[in-house]
């Protein structure tokens, strides 16, 4: 199966002002956050793309945006850029556009820290439903990628923290409670390769570092016993 990037966007206006921004329209990236997708879309030009597949917020369209820009630059074609609504961000309903310095002295934000398959935010979406659906549109589109381009494609889903927290907890085969133990930066970078066995988590939440070595990789199989020679090895 092919490789999946998984990129958070660059920080927002609400990033930066300590506000729950969820569906929000018109949230975009402030300074820091166009230097974070022009730093994440270099380091994805060193890989041609085989698709660049984003969530349909500002946000998300403007990081997206940056990384084809530079493929365009650096590959010389632009990979098709296709809107995927099942890696929106949350639903979060009422809690929606509230400072999160409000919201932690809500009863249910120990809930959120403690128990996320319980939590079903007031007037929007629960937790487990955002993990059902984003990792359904994830899996649905490396699969119809690798169909296309075959098992050694690399393409990118541009979405948001959680969305992509709950997608690496699924690859890990980590309960939905545990997936707070995952950080995901704005305009980071992880990786997963979904094998014929089981996904291989290879990278999260990187910010630096070559993926030049994603041109020559092998696709996804058996894990090596004893860890392997790793990336790049002759």
């Amino acid at each position: 199966m092919p490789t999946v990037l998984l990129v958070r966007h660059g920080r927002t206006t609400a990033n930066a002002q300590g506000v729950l921004a969820g569906r929000t329209a018109g949230v975009r990236l402030d300074a820091a956050g166009r230097e974070q997708a022009a730093r994440t879309a270099a380091r994805l030009a060193e890989v041609p793309l085989a698709a660049v597949v984003t969530s349909p917020l500002e946000r998300c369209r403007q990081t997206a945006r940056a990384v084809v820009e530079h493929q365009q630059r650096t590959e010389g074609t632009a990979p098709p850029t296709l809107v995927e609504r099942g890696i929106n961000e949350c639903d979060y309903g009422q809690w929606q556009g509230r400072a999160l310095s409000d919201l932690a002295k809500e009863p249910l934000w120990s809930l959120v820290q403690s128990q996320p398959s319980a939590v079903t935010f007031p007037g929007g979406e629960s937790l487990a439903a955002m993990q059902s659906r984003s990792v359904a549109a994830v899996r649905r589109h490396d699969a119809i990628i690798g169909e296309q381009h075959g098992e050694g494609a690399v393409w990118a889903a541009v979405a948001h923290g959680d969305i992509i927290k709950s997608v690496l907890a699924d690859a890990l085969g980590m309960h939905l409670d545990l997936f707070q133990r995952i950080a995901v930066g704005p305009g980071s970078v992880s990786i997963v390769r979904y094998g014929p066995h089981r996904p291989e988590v290879v990278a999260v939440n990187t910010d630096a570092g070559d993926l030049s070595w994603l041109r020559g990789a092998a696709p996804a199989g058996d894990a090596p016993v004893g860890g392997g020679a790793g990336a790049g090895a002759s």
